[in-house]
């Protein structure tokens, strides 16, 4: 594709996922703090509430592949991604509203009805996400260019995320005041939380163009291919381990963060200026990352991030709740760091399309880049587990005064948020380090011997 096309998909694509992430931002990270301090439930429905939505996640998860391969072998005059995009939009949105609808149930019964909501809004967010971030191989085969989408992509995913971040907890209190209750308050962001979605969402599928060619559907894919496809393509399966372990500890710390401002810090309002300082820290990591990538390699990005990222933790930790300069300070390592693995995970995983095609002869767009969304999931369901685990364990859950929390309860929730992570990102770079080998010189000699065979296939074919 020319340059003005490129420039074109980039934002078209990018812009796309601003109101998603804000939305899946409500369900990923407050709606656990909904469920403990709006909804004020027992620790016994809590407990059922945890174990569902691990269960849920994780099975969503490992069905992630199973959506890929139905992407990959959709046939349609619009392409194979955007119908699923349009119609996971659609299904997300009804089942976002549904969380926070008053059904006016108690107990098991809302456990049940909690649980099937749960279920059919992460399916419908898989069909969504999936065909989104696998259009992204097909735009370009360039490493620099999949790098300015990557970049552009996930620079509007995070202003969409710390959007909701920073204000959440400003504009509920608002909208408390004008509905009665922080339920209302709730019920009301997501359904403003839903139009955005949708609207941002038609930018990506009416603006980006794409070259339909290349998503010809020459052989179904079967199950036992899809299998194939995830353990034989050894790097696709040890950077999913790996970023699946950085995932779990990195979403942990940031599911824990009213917690912390509410009860170790003292006042859950600094939450949104801790918010706001990471914004800028991994927005402006995003942004500057096509421009360090041109001076280093992937693999010293990489091990620099982690190094800030330990570093932050330990500060963090050691830091007085009497001051926001030492927390500030971990913040922005934290973020500036996370920032730049989450754009090289999304290059990882887009380059293991291309070693797949090489390896098998046979590109699986969807089902291999459905790796990186299970990774986000399995992340997120042992995040989960984490905190609920954590908040009921620490008596935070049946607290119903800040005061009421021990200082034992307090140094748990403190050693879950930043103890527990620290150890899992530390194993995660162990695992890159001693397993994934596609540097940008085997990349360039993948991309090579890939044009050389598919060329040789079209002379045979002429012949």
């Amino acid at each position: 594709m020319n340059e003005k096309i490129n420039k074109r998909n980039r934002l078209m694509f990018g812009i796309g996922t601003v109101g998603r992430d804000m939305l899946y931002t409500l369900i990923s990270m407050f709606l656990m703090f909904y469920l403990t301090d709006v909804l004020d439930l027992s620790d016994r429905i809590m407990a059922y509430i945890t174990m569902m939505m691990v269960f849920v996640r994780v099975f969503d998860a490992f069905n992630d592949p199973f959506m890929g391969m139905i992407v990959d072998n959709t046939k349609s005059k619009w392409g194979k991604f955007k119908p699923w995009i349009l119609i996971g939009a659609l299904l997300t949105s009804i089942f976002t509203i549904l969380f926070f609808y008053d059904f006016k149930v108690e107990g098991l019964a809302f456990v049940v009805i909690f649980t099937v909501n749960y279920l059919l809004w992460e399916i419908s967010y898989t069909a969504n996400d999936i065909a989104y971030w696998s259009m992204l191989p097909s735009l370009s085969k360039d490493q620099k260019e999949r790098e300015k989408i990557g970049a552009v992509a996930r620079i509007c995913a995070n202003l969409g995320m710390f959007t909701l971040v920073v204000g959440i907890t400003g504009f509920t209190q608002f909208l408390a005041e004008k509905t009665g209750s922080m339920q209302q308050a709730y019920f009301y962001l997501s359904i403003i939380l839903v139009i955005l979605m949708l609207f941002f969402q038609m930018f990506t599928v009416f603006g980006v163009k794409e070259d339909l060619e290349n998503q010809v559907v020459e052989e179904q894919t079967t199950v036992k291919e899809l299998f194939q496809i995830i353990i034989k393509n050894d790097q696709l399966l040890w950077i999913s381990i790996s970023m699946s372990i950085f995932m779990t500890g990195y979403i942990t710390t940031t599911s824990f963060g009213q917690y912390y401002f509410k009860y170790i810090y003292g006042d859950i309002n600094m939450y949104s200026v801790f918010a706001a300082i990471l914004a800028v820290s991994q927005i402006t990591a995003l942004a500057i990352f096509p421009l360090v990538s041109k001076y280093f390699k992937r693999n010293t990005i990489f091990t620099a991030s982690i190094g800030l990222m330990v570093l932050g933790y330990i500060i963090f930790f050691l830091s007085p709740t009497t001051t926001m300069l030492g927390i500030g300070i971990a913040g922005v390592l934290l973020f500036v760091g996370q920032g730049a693995i989450q754009l090289l995970m999304l290059m990882f995983i887009s380059d293991s399309v291309e070693y797949g095609e090489w390896k098998f002869h046979k590109r699986n767009d969807s089902v291999t880049v459905s790796l990186q969304p299970f990774i986000n999931k399995l992340g997120n369901a042992l995040a989960s587990g984490i905190v609920g685990a954590t908040v009921i364990a620490a008596g935070i859950n049946e607290s119903t005064d800040v005061s009421q929390v021990t200082q034992q309860g307090l140094d748990l929730l403190k050693s879950s948020m930043l103890i527990v992570p620290l150890i899992l990102v530390v194993i995660s770079y162990l695992i890159y380090r001693k397993f994934y080998r596609i540097d940008e010189v085997f990349y360039k000699q993948i991309i090579s011997e890939n044009k050389a065979r598919i060329k040789e296939f079209k002379h045979e074919q002429k012949n």
